[in-house]
């Protein structure tokens, strides 16, 4: 591995880390920063939608505003590099597994409260080198588990 493929590769895990902060945080704006404009994002595993970056910020915005405790984490992160897209950007496929949790209130609730949600799965991106950095133009969420209390 090179020097240029470490830097990358630090880069693509700081991406994933901004995608949780901004659904975490409810800062969408944050986004536009992950995602590249005309990126196609698919949530339809966990029961979303598949839309544009714009059509999917509206959709979280919204969908997320019961649940304002928000939490991801984000490892087992596995890069493979694929050479360049139709562009002669490069492309990398990027899988990274996820824990999240939803709770109704930022404030301490019970573990068993009504409300809470608790999942897990994968995130599978194709992300490309834009002379603003690597952004992610397709990301497909593959749900693996959900909890959901009363």
């Amino acid at each position: 591995m090179d020097l240029r493929q470490i830097a990358d590769r630090l880069e693509i895990i700081d991406l994933l880390g901004r995608y949780a902060r901004a659904v975490d945080s409810g800062q969408w704006n944050l986004l536009d920063d992950v995602f590249t404009p005309d990126a196609v994002i698919d949530y339809r595993s966990a029961s979303g939608i598949r839309g544009t970056r714009a059509e999917v910020t509206a959709w979280l915005s919204e969908v997320l505003s019961g649940w304002p405790g928000r939490l991801h984490l984000i490892g087992s992160v596995v890069i493979r590099f694929d050479g360049a897209d139709l562009e002669g950007r490069d492309e990398a496929a990027v899988s990274a597994a996820f824990t999240d949790t939803l709770a109704p209130s930022r404030e301490m609730v019970a573990a068993g409260a009504p409300g809470l949600l608790r999942g897990g799965g994968w995130y599978h991106h194709r992300m490309c080198r834009t002379p603003d950095g690597w952004r992610s133009r397709e990301l497909v969420e593959e749900q693996a588990w959900r909890t959901v209390t009363g």
